[in-house]
């Protein structure tokens, strides 16, 4: 499962790398001789530290059932340095080194930040509720994972419906099948056999043995090789022509760490606590690494860890994912495993491992802050919601979100509001967070607590991380506050957002203050409740 969701960001890379950044043809060279192999380091890397911290804390803990932390690609960040850095970087110069020389300084800059990032995170860890942090995890889970494979599963039915069952009665039943076989290996089997034996008119897939051989042409040895060279020319540029950047790589950083620390919180919610400082520098270094060995991509930690141990993960299968997507790196097979392996027969591993994670959050939090976990899932979803409006325009080829925006800022399509959704999407992963933490200070009664979660909504969203954007045809990036903007795009400063969270934070202060002087006159009065 785990290699499976690994494999899909190789084959994303790979697709989005050839068709947006010019590394197809003879450039393609920079793909599977430099992009690849630093990948194949960041990630063997990561994977061998976490397996051992699970080994190690199964040994102090004299347990069997301790499970790595999943560990692997960032998505988001792939697809935002793609489409935000690399991508107009090569438009701007035909040059696909140059797009690639820019997405090697994001990835370092995004690994600086989670690395610093490690030593005050395990405080925001401890005085932040852990239905913020889980709700999170849980609305990508949502959006972003378990409604995805969802639609692939029901757009190649014949496929993956028959392993999407196996998994299912695997997980929820607990049926065991026979010789031992691990039900997610079985679904894996099953998939793949189907795709061979069923007409491609009945499957949609197309697997042939031509497709096979073409893919073979295309492996080959390559070793990492150190890039530093690349980084310095990149820095020895006039400046403005990184710097203009940085608001895309602070913000996607910020995000990274932030989500590290949300699966950390998840991981010992499964009953698996590991250190925060030790997991999140190693994750940061796994960035440092890729970036100084060719990659583009940042690392992160995975969501789905209670996933993955509930499928009986343990140590081992950190360092083999890890192995398995080194070899496929090294020799660049990543084409080769897709003509072979269909991705639509893991799908159902990794639908579950989103169900899992959505479960865990109201599971896993005191049954009161259950509207807070609901609260923090808007944000994630309005992310997805997002994702589909960006994607249509940018396939539709024809007017664009800006240009109906321009003409109608209150256009509604299907009576969602086109601006309020952009702004309510953008720093999602923070807003998710701060809104649940305010909704569970709220219910506990901790205004004061609750003060300083909207307090800190206001700040950073009077610094730009959250939404506030700017809009140049379909493409969507972040405005921070110190940002001239882009030409000619749609600039929105959020303002009035933030004065709106101030105002959240001095009611809440007034409560606090209001509960404080009754607690005074009797220590055992407390605000009326509602009946």
């Amino acid at each position: 499962g785990l290699f499976v969701d690994n494999l899909v960001q190789l084959l994303l890379l790979v697709t989005l790398c050839g068709s947006l950044c010019g590394m197809h043809g003879e450039a393609s060279a920079l793909l599977y001789g430099r992009v690849l192999p630093g990948v194949a380091v960041s990630v063997l890397a990561g994977n061998a530290f976490y397996s051992w911290q699970a080994l190690r804390l199964a040994k102090r803990e004299r347990r069997l059932d301790v499970t790595a932390l999943p560990y692997g690609i960032n998505t988001p960040s792939l697809l935002i340095y793609i489409f935000f850095v690399m991508a107009p970087v090569y438009r701007e110069t035909g040059n696909p080194e140059a797009a690639w020389k820019m997405g090697l300084l994001a990835c370092l800059g995004s690994g600086i930040i989670e690395l610093l990032g490690a030593f005050f995170a395990d405080a925001l860890r401890r005085h932040t509720p852990r239905a913020a942090l889980l709700s999170t995890l849980a609305g990508i889970a949502i959006g972003f994972i378990s409604m995805t494979f969802l639609l692939q599963i029901w757009s190649t039915p014949l496929v993956a419906l028959v392993p999407t069952a196996i998994v299912l009665i695997t997980y929820f039943s607990g049926i065991r099948f026979p010789l031992g076989m691990p039900g997610g290996l079985l679904a894996v089997v099953a998939g793949t056999v189907l795709a061979w034996l069923l007409p491609d008119a009945w499957t949609g897939r197309g697997m042939s043995l031509l497709a096979v051989r073409d893919a073979w042409t295309q492996a080959g040895f390559h070793l990492p090789r150190w890039t530093g060279g690349a980084l310095m020319d990149v820095l020895s540029l006039p400046s403005e022509q990184w710097v203009r950047f940085l608001s895309v790589i602070v913000p996607m950083g910020l995000f990274t760490l932030i989500g590290s620390l949300q699966n950390l919180e998840s991981a010992e919610a499964a009953g698996d606590r590991y250190d925060t400082r030790s997991s999140l520098s190693v994750n940061g270094i796994g960035s440092i690494l890729a970036a100084c060995f060719g990659s583009c991509f940042p690392t992160t930690l995975y969501i789905g860890h209670p996933g993955w141990k509930g499928l009986g993960a343990r140590s081992g299968y950190s360092v083999l994912n890890g192995f398995v997507i080194t070899v496929i790196c090294l020799t660049g097979t990543v084409a080769l495993v897709d003509s072979v392996i269909p991705i639509e027969a893991g799908m159902a591993i990794v639908l579950w491992i989103g169900i899992v994670i959505t479960a865990q959050a109201f599971q896993a939090t005191p049954r009161a802050h259950a509207p807070a976990v609901a609260v923090g899932l808007f944000p994630a979803i309005a992310a997805w919601g997002a994702t589909l409006l960006f994607g249509a325009f940018a396939l539709a080829e024809g007017r664009t979100i800006q240009s109906l925006i321009e003409a109608n800022p209150a256009m509604e399509v299907s009576g969602f509001l086109c601006h309020g959704l952009i702004v309510f999407e953008r720093g999602y992963i923070l807003t998710c967070m701060i809104l649940a933490a305010i909704s569970a200070c709220l219910i506990d009664r901790r205004f004061a607590a609750a003060c300083g979660w909207a307090s800190a909504a206001a700040l950073i969203t009077l610094l730009g991380l959250c939404h506030s954007y700017q809009l140049t045809d379909n493409a969507v990036d972040y405005l921070l506050v110190f940002s001239d903007g882009r030409d000619g795009a749609i600039l929105y400063r959020a303002h009035g957002i933030a004065v709106g969270y101030a105002l959240m934070a001095t009611i809440f202060a007034a409560l606090a203050l209001h509960a404080h002087a009754l607690n005074r006159r009797n220590p055992a009065t407390d605000l009326p409740s509602d009946p």
